[in-house]
């Protein structure tokens, strides 16, 4: 943007000295040059403190990776890619018949034991029985039941189920594939149908001029020529350049050597914006301008380049 304001100055000069026709000499390019400097130093300074700018600006959604909880041969993936579901609609169909020959298996030890545990109540009763042996016949079927509901509960999870409202993307799964219940390799990536986040990213020296509340505008790359309105909705209070977890290692100070920026939450309230929504894909990139109540009158310049960098977007080389 700032090269933006200088060409501007560039033009709007050269202009001046071709209509009042200037003549070129040693004391008026100089004093241009010069005058420029100081006003668009002044200017720029003004205006990146008071009305921050963040060329790195981004659409966030979130995912679910979908892993099976039990491991089996894929026999049934009903799902379309990219095509939106309802909440509880099968995802994909593990073969069950192991998980069903053990529920099977475990149910006819279960009314066996049940028999020998009424049976050892009836002895109890004629007084031939033994505790022991009531005992050892209650433990072993509450075992069993606990078993048998652990094996329903395997033979229920071999049939996936949409979390919640959306759909599945990038969806490369296919019958006869073999699963697993590893965290790593999971089987499909969900998307949840819900609003995104646009998160602006602001560079540190700008913080104090970042507060939810204030007026905020954003330029995305996928719809050049057009600049949406929005307000900070929240200005995260957290950089994860500074996180730390346990580990085995002490802290470095050469691993430490980028700032990072303050993420910054933009709610776009623009009416206009609704008819583009859906135009827009999750993860698209953008730029984003606030506008604080200091200097407001500079705030038109900055209102200005971003819709200059906006048009900008329509041509490819600069991106």
């Amino acid at each position: 943007m700032d090269l933006l304001l200088i060409l501007t100055y560039v033009a709007i000069t050269t202009v001046i000295f071709k209509v009042f026709k200037i003549p070129l000499n040693k004391w008026t390019v100089p004093t241009a040059a010069l005058g420029g400097i100081l006003l668009i130093g002044t200017l720029i300074v003004v205006m990146n403190y008071n009305h921050p700018y963040s060329e790195t600006s981004r659409d966030y959604f979130v995912t679910t990776p979908v892993i099976p909880t039990v491991k089996g041969r894929v026999l049934e993936v009903p799902v379309s890619k990219n095509t939106l579901i309802s909440k509880g609609d099968v995802l994909f169909k593990l073969d069950p018949a192991p998980y069903q020959y053990k529920v099977d298996a475990l149910q006819a030890r279960l009314d066996a034991a049940i028999i020998d545990q009424e049976r050892a109540k009836e002895l109890m009763k004629r007084g031939v029985g033994k505790q022991r042996d009531l005992d050892q016949a209650t433990a072993l079927v509450d075992q069993l039941t606990a078993e048998l509901e652990g094996a329903k509960y395997n033979l229920t999870e071999t049939v996936m189920l949409a979390p919640t409202d959306g759909w599945v993307t990038h969806l490369a799964l296919r019958p006869g594939m073999m699963l697993m219940p590893m965290p790593l390799r999971p089987a499909m990536v969900f998307v949840h149908s819900e609003e995104y986040y646009y998160v602006a990213w602001f560079r540190q020296n700008s913080t104090l001029r970042l507060k939810k509340g204030y007026e905020a505008e954003v330029a995305f790359d996928a719809i050049p020529g057009k600049v949406f309105s929005g307000k900070v909705d929240q200005v995260v209070a957290v950089i994860a350049q500074g996180e730390i977890q346990a580990r085995g290692s002490l802290l470095s100070s050469e691993s430490e050597r980028y700032p990072g920026r303050v993420p910054v939450v933009i709610k776009i309230t623009d009416p206009e914006f609704i008819e583009y929504q859906k135009l827009i894909p999750g993860g698209a990139f953008g730029q984003t301008a606030i506008y604080s109540d200091h200097f407001g009158h500079v705030a038109i310049m900055r209102k200005i380049l971003l819709r200059m960098s906006a048009w900008m977007n329509y041509l490819f080389p600069f991106h």
